[in-house]
């Protein structure tokens, strides 16, 4: 069959023996033991204190704290990442499931310490968040006190917290375990859902067209309880932001990425006016692909029909080549994911689909998810998740609660490696076809990260004010409000049959992070500006940019990036990384005058 290649990777599961040796490890149970006791002793230390504690009392209560957010860390990290390998096995979901109840447990034991912190004097916060005991947790502090309009009484604190494990945490694992569970018969085999969707980038249109018939019969059956799900976690995050006095939809999120309101609706306004650029460029593939008309099932064809699939070691080669050039300890961290298994790229039964870089904790390291079926595409994904993975590994030092980044930054490093990797392979071409190849595929990444997101966004958008708005919704209404947000981000240089209608039902991001998508456009048009300054700047660029990643979330992120020379709070700002998509366009254009007559017309 078409997909029996071997790639090498097959065989590439990770090792989790550094977070637990095994189900069985004595360390699981006593560290479900200790992490309760830690939160009982900190509960009598503090409880009631906060307010009275000097600076360096409050870093030692902070210490302690991160002590027992640490040890959950483990315990969840550990059960999420088994789990994500085989969703359809019992005994791993019961896991997950422990590990919640237990996170819920912890959370109700220590809520009273943020809500104590919260309910402080602003004088004496901001006293506290200035002193020089404290400046290792400064930016925590900092964007805690955010969120004090919208924290609740204990009592009421503790109640979502204890609801959350059989409400919208249990509608999550189930979305997640019916896609994982789902089979698509096609050509007498039955596909998991990576399997079917790396289908519909198959050279073969006849391949592309059956596999997208096949996907939506299989989304058609999962109609029901797709769209009870969706409506489920819609009405419950009506309930939690009316409760907390969210304004709208994505304050919390936009709180949670330190970015204003009025940002994320310039980068919105600004990308929606550039819509045509996308209908420019499926113009262009058109062409490339000698159709006469362009089906949703082709937005990621190649245009080099070659079924030839990239070995496992030839991709590690590519990513791990690109990033030693720019730096040699971005290449060193990343060859440390392959050489002591910190990485998961098998495709099996059950597995969830997808990819993503998993911190887990500070005192460990990352690790890497994803399915690796050999495609260029997916060596975009590798360096896309090892950007992500070096990241984490270099901010482990910002201890547990600076570590992590906001989503608006959390993608550069991931979208930075995909670019380097990028402009590597296509300085080592010299056919002008191989060129154009990877060309337009850089173009579908980068139209689907920043369009396609946000096209998403307006949907989200749509979606939760329609849920607040009319109640429950229908299939059919998700699907209108489907078609109303995605048709104009390809107005007419592709068509969406009837079978694109149904395509929102399985998508992750909007069950799992609402209001995560318009990141990804951040993330992108971030990196093109910075991509810009890094090839515009002296040697010093790749030691600042180093800097930055080990910086993890103990700053602002307009701070962060004004150290690279990017100053992200200038509204013109989005505008340098849509002139680098529209530069991108027009090379691929300037590069089909290159190509032999008998292949600009009918396909490579």
């Amino acid at each position: 069959m078409k997909d029996k290649q071997i790639t090498g990777a097959e065989k590439v599961r990770w090792d989790l023996t550094d977070l637990y040796r095994g189900p069985d490890d004595p360390a699981l149970a006593d560290d479900r033991t200790a992490v309760l006791e830690k939160a009982e002793d900190f509960e009598r230390v503090y409880r009631g204190r906060i307010a009275k504690l000097d600076a360096a009392e409050f870093a030692g209560a902070l210490d302690h704290y991160s002590g027992i957010l640490e040890t959950m860390g483990r315990l969840g990290s550990y059960a999420y990442l088994m789990w994500t390998t085989n969703t359809e096995d019992p005994a791993l979901g019961k896991a997950v499931q422990e590990s919640t109840e237990l996170s819920s447990e912890l959370s109700q034991k220590i809520i009273f310490f943020t809500i104590e912190w919260l309910d402080m004097d602003e004088d004496a916060a901001q006293k506290l968040i200035r002193s020089s005991e404290l400046s290792a947790y400064r930016h925590y502090l900092e964007t805690s006190r955010l969120d004090k309009p919208h924290t609740l009484e204990e009592k009421e604190e503790k109640i979502l917290s204890a609801k959350a494990v059989t409400g919208a945490r249990a509608w999550v694992r189930f979305f997640d375990e019916t896609l994982g569970a789902s089979r698509f018969q096609m050509d007498g085999e039955e596909l998991t859902e990576s399997q079917i969707l790396s289908r519909m980038s198959d050279p073969d249109r006849d391949v592309r067209r059956q596999a997208s018939e096949v996907f939506t019969q299989g989304l058609s059956g999962m109609k029901h309880p797709l769209t009870f799900v969706f409506n489920t976690l819609l009405a419950d995050k009506h309930t939690n932001d009316r409760l907390r006095k969210y304004p709208h939809w994505l304050r919390a999120r936009n709180l949670a990425n330190e970015i204003s309101d009025e940002s994320v609706e310039v980068l919105v306004d600004s990308v929606t006016a550039s819509y045509p650029l996308v209908h420019r460029f499926y113009r262009l593939k058109k062409q490339l692909l000698g159709v006469d008309e362009l089906m949703e099932y082709d937005r990621y064809a190649p245009v080099l029909k070659s079924r030839e699939k990239i070995p496992w070691g030839e991709a590690r080669r590519m990513v791990l080549d690109a990033y030693a050039e720019f730096h040699p300890d971005m290449g060193a961290i990343a060859a440390r994911f392959f050489d002591e298994k910190w990485i998961d790229a098998a495709v099996v039964p059950g597995k969830r689909g997808g990819a993503y870089s998993a911190s887990t904790i500070p005192s460990v390291h990352p690790y890497v998810f994803m399915n690796y079926d050999g495609r260029i595409r997916d060596v975009q994904t590798l360096a896309h998740e090892l950007g992500h993975g070096v990241h984490q590994y270099l901010s482990r030092r910002q201890g547990m609660l600076q570590s992590g980044t906001p989503l608006t930054t959390a993608e550069t490093a991931s979208v930075f490696g995909e670019m380097l990797v990028f402009r590597k392979l296509l300085a080592s071409l010299d056919k002008p076809e191989e060129k154009m190849a990877l060309l337009v595929g850089k173009i579908d990444d980068t139209i689907a990260t920043v369009f396609r997101q946000i096209s998403m966004n307006r949907f989200e958008d749509r979606i939760h004010r329609a849920r607040r708005e009319e109640g429950e919704l229908p299939a059919g209404r998700f699907s209108e409000l489907w078609m109303e947000t995605q048709t104009p981000v390809y107005g007419d240089s592709v068509t969406l049959t009837d079978n694109y209608r149904l395509w929102w039902s399985y998508i992750p991001h909007f069950i799992h992070t609402p209001g995560y998508v318009y990141a990804y456009a951040f993330g992108e048009l971030l990196v093109l500006a910075l991509y810009q300054e890094y090839l515009g700047s002296g040697e010093g660029f790749s030691e600042s940019y180093i800097a930055m990643l080990e910086k993890g979330g103990s700053d602002w992120p307009a701070n962060l990036m004004a150290g690279l020379g990017v100053d992200i709070n200038d509204e013109t700002f989005w505008n340098r990384g849509l002139q680098a998509i529209e530069a991108l366009i027009g090379e691929a254009e300037a590069l089909l005058q290159e190509m032999p007559d008998n292949k600009q017309n009918q396909g490579l």
